[in-house]
């Protein structure tokens, strides 16, 4: 099996994500497996933002590449008629994807946005952090549309815990090496999710939270979990040559035996740490 790397599509110039070469299969199969992505783990996701403060009665919530608006959707169905929602992007063939009724779309680089200071009361950054090459000036332009209070929620995954299977299969820890370092060149970072924290302090945010929720097999079936943990997700690395044929093959193999195995086990990780905007201006409010 290979290990689940979610992404969404919030690229600025440099990042790591092209939804065109993240899945055998091209934009089309992207767009599938981000679907199936948010189908599988939203629930979850959607009982800690609650907890965190996402429903804001009158208030604005910001997503942050939102792609395709796969989560986009979701959010809508479940936030309050009187909130406003935004969903920005950089991408703009991709966002047009999320228009929908109460949807306000808004094209623009997470670390340039075009709202008011103090504009809006919750912010959403789902697997957008581990994409972008400078996390630190979209937390610090975050921070700057943010109302006094206002809440940033991220959510991330890290390589090192990423989840647990059982079986497992050791010889498949080359091809998730070269995974991550494939990233690493593109300037993206699978590992952020232990770093969240640290980056929304030294972001100037305050009382900032680090919480996990769990998916597994137990709840949904394993077929399930193949747009994240099958081998068409590394089928664009065999074209880069990141990985041989060799590779692919082995990591097709274990999948099939994972997902043939009727006592096969598996949990998927995900890290959401938030945090409250302070009192006071936000570091680009002068400009």
């Amino acid at each position: 099996m290979t290990a689940p790397a979610p992404t969404t599509p919030d690229r600025p110039v440099g990042g790591s994500y092209d939804p065109a070469r993240t899945t055998g299969g091209g934009l089309a199969a992207e767009l599938d497996r981000l679907e199936a992505q948010a189908a599988l783990s939203f629930a979850e996701e959607l009982h800690l933002l609650r907890e965190l403060g996402i429903a804001v009665p009158g208030g604005t919530v910001l997503e942050l590449g939102a792609g395709p608006g796969a989560v986009t959707r979701r959010l809508r169905a479940a936030l309050p008629d009187d909130t406003a929602l935004v969903a920005a992007d950089i991408d703009a063939e991709l966002l047009a994807r999320a228009a929908g009724p109460g949807v306000t779309l808004l094209v623009a680089d997470g670390a340039d946005l075009p709202l008011e200071d103090g504009s809006v009361d919750f912010v959403l950054l789902r697997y957008v952090l581990q994409h972008v090459p400078d996390p630190a000036a979209v937390l610090a332009e975050v921070r700057r549309v943010l109302r006094p209070g206002g809440r940033v929620a991220c959510t991330e995954v890290d390589s090192a815990c990423w989840g647990a299977a059982d079986p497992s299969y050791p010889e498949l820890a080359g091809v998730h090496a070269k995974m991550a370092a494939a990233q690493r060149t593109a300037g993206g970072d699978r590992a952020i999710g232990r770093r969240l924290p640290r980056l929304l302090r030294a972001a100037g945010f305050d009382d900032v939270v680090l919480r996990p929720f769990a998916t597994t097999n137990d709840d949904h079936p394993t077929d399930a979990f193949a747009p994240q943990l099958g081998p068409q997700r590394l089928e664009p690395l065999v074209a880069r040559g990141v990985l041989s044929l060799a590779e692919l093959a082995l990591a097709a193999d274990r999948w099939n035996r994972f997902r043939s195995d009727p006592d096969a086990w598996v949990m998927l990780l995900g890290l959401t740490a938030a945090a409250t905007a302070p009192a006071g201006r936000g570091p680009r409010a002068a400009r």
